[in-house]
């Protein structure tokens, strides 16, 4: 049998539970949070006082916040990409609206559009942001697509959002403690909240991961081995400005998350190490000889990586982005 038949195989052995894990990790969506909870009532008259707190309380937040700020929301803006990618994974029967895989695709994605949603409009009341740069630039990364190495593989796929949810919880969670820390508590308990789906998300495609290793062990060895080997792409690592089609954009959106300590090369290392930990890799038994060196690379993979992650240098001087202004105190 071909490794699509077996992939197939698997997905269709799983799909009887996955009714029960959109109960279990999504919420429904009349319970569930939404955008306008943290925004400015635009039906109440203390409206436009609201607004006035965000624009006076965004003048202390400094200019590298932002920009990781904006670069966050562009990343979960983009969320068409990653909706038909996962769609096109064997097993997902897009056609038939009670498939229980693409049923879970669909939820999933209704819960991540709020993300977007809620940063976008605070963004736009901020008044420290450009938002037509950021639309533009949001606009490019749907336009250019994306290829984060996975194919059409679901064990690949899966990889890759246990590892993606895990950061990007970690990384609205640092953000979410940044607002806070200078006053705005209201930015802090939206970013917060959205943490708390993305821990959610990490959850449940991480179990995903710990059903398939008890029916394909070997594959799913092969496949993190191959993900981790190629290294895990950020979704928007296409990211360019309006004017430029090669652009160093993204490269400098993750040198400013690491130079105030949002998103750092050790936080990647953490990750690895809290997957290794979690999917109990060093005790998977009936591996293949393959999966047997795979696993191998697998354990000794994280001391390697802190070893690189001690000799990069990140810039000390921010890059000017066309999306945000400069503080006015700077």
């Amino acid at each position: 049998m071909s490794l699509k038949n077996i992939r197939l195989e698997v997905m269709e052995f799983l799909e009887k539970d996955v009714e029960s894990l959109i109960d279990k990790y999504l919420i429904p969506i009349e319970k569930i949070w939404q955008p306008t909870d943290f925004l400015p009532d635009s039906e109440k008259d203390s409206f436009f006082e609201d607004v006035r707190e965000i624009r006076e309380l965004s003048k202390e937040l400094p200019y590298d916040f932002w920009v990781v700020l904006v670069g966050d929301m562009i990343t979960e803006e983009a969320l068409p990409t990653y909706e038909s990618w996962l769609m096109d994974m064997p097993g997902v029967n897009q056609r038939d609206r009670e498939s229980p895989w693409a049923k879970w695709v669909r939820h999933w994605t209704a819960e991540e559009n709020r993300h977007g949603d809620v940063l976008n409009k605070y963004l736009y009341l901020s008044g420290r942001v450009n938002m037509r740069e950021i639309e533009k630039t949001t606009q490019y990364l749907i336009a250019d697509g994306f290829d984060i190495g996975t194919d059409r593989d679901p064990y690949k796929n899966f990889v890759y959002t246990s590892f993606q949810e895990l950061a990007t919880y970690i990384s609205h969670n640092r953000v979410a403690k940044i607002a806070k820390t200078m006053g705005s508590k209201r930015l802090a308990k939206m970013c917060n909240i959205v943490s708390g789906d993305e821990m959610r998300h990490h959850n449940a495609y991480s179990e995903f991961v710990e059903r398939i290793f008890k029916v394909d062990p070997s594959e799913m060895m092969l496949a993190f081995h191959y993900m981790m080997k190629q290294k895990i792409v950020m979704p928007a690592h296409f990211l360019r400005e309006s004017g430029n089609a090669i652009s160093t954009a993204f490269e400098e959106f993750s040198n400013t998350a690491q130079r105030i300590g949002v998103y750092t090369a050790n936080d990647y290392v953490e990750i690895l190490e809290k997957l290794l930990g979690r999917w109990e890799i060093d005790k998977i038994t009936n591996l293949t000889d393959e999966a047997e060196k795979a696993r191998d690379y697998l354990m000794k993979l994280p001391s390697r990586m802190y070893r690189i992650s001690e000799r990069m240098k990140i810039p000390e001087n921010s890059f000017q982005f066309k999306w945000v202004q400069p503080a006015i105190s700077e």
